[in-house]
Protein backbone atom coordinates (compact mmCIF):
# COMPACT_ATOMS: atom_id res chain seq x y z
CA UNK A 1 0.00 0.00 0.00
CA UNK A 2 1.95 3.21 -1.54
CA UNK A 3 0.93 6.91 -0.41
CA UNK A 4 1.08 8.98 -3.80
CA UNK A 5 1.92 13.09 -3.50
CA UNK A 6 3.22 15.49 -4.65
CA UNK A 7 4.94 16.54 -1.47
CA UNK A 8 8.49 16.12 -0.21
CA UNK A 9 10.26 14.37 2.65
CA UNK A 10 12.73 15.78 5.21
CA UNK A 11 14.35 13.06 6.98
CA UNK A 12 16.79 13.91 9.61
CA UNK A 13 18.08 11.52 11.83
CA UNK A 14 21.01 10.85 13.90
CA UNK A 15 22.30 8.83 17.34
CA UNK A 16 20.09 10.59 20.27
CA UNK A 17 21.92 13.37 21.48
CA UNK A 18 23.02 14.69 18.06
CA UNK A 19 20.73 17.78 18.75
CA UNK A 20 18.46 16.00 15.71
CA UNK A 21 15.51 17.41 17.57
CA UNK A 22 16.42 21.37 18.32
CA UNK A 23 17.61 21.56 14.29
CA UNK A 24 14.37 20.25 12.84
CA UNK A 25 12.41 22.55 15.32
CA UNK A 26 14.60 25.31 13.83
CA UNK A 27 13.96 24.65 10.21
CA UNK A 28 9.99 23.83 10.93
CA UNK A 29 10.54 28.03 11.97
CA UNK A 30 12.26 28.56 8.84
CA UNK A 31 10.27 26.45 6.48
CA UNK A 32 6.15 27.37 6.56
CA UNK A 33 5.45 24.45 4.22
CA UNK A 34 7.06 21.66 6.35
CA UNK A 35 5.33 20.02 8.93
CA UNK A 36 6.22 17.55 11.81
CA UNK A 37 5.60 13.90 11.53
CA UNK A 38 4.36 12.92 14.66
CA UNK A 39 6.21 9.48 15.34
CA UNK A 40 4.04 6.32 17.08
CA UNK A 41 5.73 4.93 20.37
CA UNK A 42 5.72 2.02 22.81
CA UNK A 43 7.95 3.81 25.63
CA UNK A 44 6.46 5.35 29.10
CA UNK A 45 5.74 9.15 28.26
CA UNK A 46 8.47 11.66 29.45
CA UNK A 47 7.23 14.22 32.50
CA UNK A 48 7.32 17.49 29.56
CA UNK A 49 6.07 15.49 27.12
CA UNK A 50 2.58 15.67 25.36
CA UNK A 51 0.75 12.63 23.68
CA UNK A 52 -0.31 13.81 20.26
CA UNK A 53 2.38 16.39 20.00
CA UNK A 54 5.52 15.05 20.81
CA UNK A 55 4.45 11.17 19.92
CA UNK A 56 1.58 8.77 19.70
CA UNK A 57 2.28 7.12 22.50
CA UNK A 58 0.92 3.46 22.35
CA UNK A 59 0.93 0.22 24.83
CA UNK A 60 3.12 -2.43 23.60
CA UNK A 61 -0.16 -4.51 22.35
CA UNK A 62 -1.75 -1.53 20.34
CA UNK A 63 1.53 -0.81 18.26
CA UNK A 64 1.74 -4.32 17.43
CA UNK A 65 -2.10 -4.36 16.63
CA UNK A 66 -1.05 -1.47 14.24
CA UNK A 67 1.78 -3.17 12.99
CA UNK A 68 -0.51 -6.08 12.31
CA UNK A 69 -3.14 -4.11 9.97
CA UNK A 70 -0.71 -2.62 8.07
CA UNK A 71 -0.85 0.50 10.13
CA UNK A 72 2.92 1.52 9.70
CA UNK A 73 4.67 3.12 6.54
CA UNK A 74 8.21 1.77 8.54
CA UNK A 75 8.37 0.87 12.44
CA UNK A 76 10.89 -0.55 14.26
CA UNK A 77 11.92 -1.93 17.86
CA UNK A 78 14.33 -0.26 18.58
CA UNK A 79 15.32 -0.84 21.92
CA UNK A 80 14.00 -3.89 23.88
CA UNK A 81 10.16 -4.01 24.64
CA UNK A 82 9.96 -0.28 22.59
CA UNK A 83 8.71 0.47 19.28
CA UNK A 84 8.96 3.55 17.56
CA UNK A 85 7.36 3.80 13.60
CA UNK A 86 5.55 6.34 11.20
CA UNK A 87 1.99 5.95 10.79
CA UNK A 88 0.79 5.97 7.17
CA UNK A 89 -2.39 8.32 8.16
CA UNK A 90 0.37 11.10 9.56
CA UNK A 91 2.22 11.60 6.18
CA UNK A 92 -1.33 11.15 4.22
CA UNK A 93 -2.53 14.08 6.90
CA UNK A 94 -0.10 16.61 6.59
CA UNK A 95 0.02 15.81 2.06
CA UNK A 96 -3.23 16.29 2.30
CA UNK A 97 -3.02 19.84 3.94
CA UNK A 98 -0.30 20.76 1.30
CA UNK A 99 2.77 20.12 3.32
CA UNK A 100 6.31 18.69 2.81
CA UNK A 101 6.75 16.29 5.57
CA UNK A 102 9.83 16.62 8.22
CA UNK A 103 10.77 13.48 10.53
CA UNK A 104 13.18 13.11 13.62
CA UNK A 105 13.56 9.77 13.93
CA UNK A 106 15.59 6.34 14.53
CA UNK A 107 18.46 6.12 11.36
CA UNK A 108 16.77 2.91 10.55
CA UNK A 109 13.65 4.37 10.22
CA UNK A 110 14.97 7.08 8.06
CA UNK A 111 16.26 4.59 5.44
CA UNK A 112 13.50 2.90 5.46
CA UNK A 113 11.19 5.48 4.81
CA UNK A 114 14.00 6.18 1.60
CA UNK A 115 13.03 3.26 0.12
CA UNK A 116 9.50 3.62 0.44
CA UNK A 117 10.20 7.38 -1.04
CA UNK A 118 13.20 7.49 -3.13
CA UNK A 119 12.35 9.86 -5.23
CA UNK A 120 10.21 12.36 -2.83
CA UNK A 121 12.41 12.25 0.21
CA UNK A 122 15.92 13.35 1.19
CA UNK A 123 18.44 12.08 4.06
CA UNK A 124 20.28 14.18 6.34
CA UNK A 125 22.28 12.51 9.39
CA UNK A 126 23.23 14.92 12.42
CA UNK A 127 27.05 13.96 12.83
CA UNK A 128 28.27 14.88 16.55
CA UNK A 129 31.46 16.83 17.59
CA UNK A 130 32.82 13.49 18.51
CA UNK A 131 31.83 10.19 20.04
CA UNK A 132 32.82 12.02 23.52
CA UNK A 133 30.87 14.67 23.14
CA UNK A 134 28.04 12.77 22.59
CA UNK A 135 28.24 10.40 25.13
CA UNK A 136 28.30 13.32 27.47
CA UNK A 137 25.11 15.08 26.24
CA UNK A 138 23.67 12.17 26.90
CA UNK A 139 24.77 11.77 30.24
CA UNK A 140 24.07 15.32 30.97
CA UNK A 141 20.39 14.97 30.08
CA UNK A 142 19.59 13.10 33.00
CA UNK A 143 16.05 11.29 31.51
CA UNK A 144 17.35 7.89 31.18
CA UNK A 145 18.23 5.14 34.32
CA UNK A 146 21.92 4.24 33.97
CA UNK A 147 20.58 0.84 32.20
CA UNK A 148 18.38 2.68 29.14
CA UNK A 149 21.95 5.25 28.91
CA UNK A 150 23.90 2.29 28.59
CA UNK A 151 21.73 1.18 25.70
CA UNK A 152 21.84 3.87 24.52
CA UNK A 153 25.57 4.90 24.03
CA UNK A 154 25.65 1.49 22.42
CA UNK A 155 23.16 2.39 19.65
CA UNK A 156 24.75 5.55 19.60
CA UNK A 157 27.59 3.92 18.25
CA UNK A 158 26.19 1.37 15.89
CA UNK A 159 24.21 4.47 14.63
CA UNK A 160 26.98 6.27 13.75
CA UNK A 161 27.83 3.19 11.01
CA UNK A 162 24.96 4.02 9.27
CA UNK A 163 26.06 7.71 8.12
CA UNK A 164 27.53 6.98 4.54
CA UNK A 165 24.05 5.51 3.50
CA UNK A 166 22.55 8.96 3.84
CA UNK A 167 22.12 11.49 1.30
CA UNK A 168 23.89 14.59 3.33
CA UNK A 169 25.67 14.94 6.65
CA UNK A 170 25.27 17.74 8.87
CA UNK A 171 27.96 18.49 11.77
CA UNK A 172 26.81 20.10 14.46
CA UNK A 173 29.98 20.96 16.19
CA UNK A 174 28.32 24.59 16.35
CA UNK A 175 24.88 25.08 16.49
CA UNK A 176 24.57 28.17 14.56
CA UNK A 177 27.11 26.91 11.67
CA UNK A 178 24.66 23.40 12.02
CA UNK A 179 21.40 25.61 11.36
CA UNK A 180 22.61 27.37 8.25
CA UNK A 181 24.01 23.84 6.98
CA UNK A 182 20.60 22.34 7.44
CA UNK A 183 18.59 25.25 6.05
CA UNK A 184 20.53 25.10 2.57
CA UNK A 185 20.45 21.22 2.28
CA UNK A 186 16.13 21.75 2.89
CA UNK A 187 15.98 25.33 0.57
CA UNK A 188 17.82 23.11 -2.07
CA UNK A 189 16.12 20.47 -2.48
CA UNK A 190 12.32 21.82 -1.65
CA UNK A 191 13.33 24.75 -4.41
CA UNK A 192 11.29 26.79 -1.90
CA UNK A 193 10.99 28.50 1.22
Amino acid sequence: MSIVSSGKLVIVAGPSGTGKTTIVRHLLGVFPRLAFSISACSRPMRPNERDGEDYYFLTQEQFKEKINKGDFIEWEEVYPGSFYGTLRSEVERLWKAGRHVIFDIDVKGALNLKKHFPEQSITIFIQPPSVETLMQRLRDRNTESPGILEQRIGKANLELSFAPQFDKMVYNIELDKAYKEAEKIVSDFLGDK
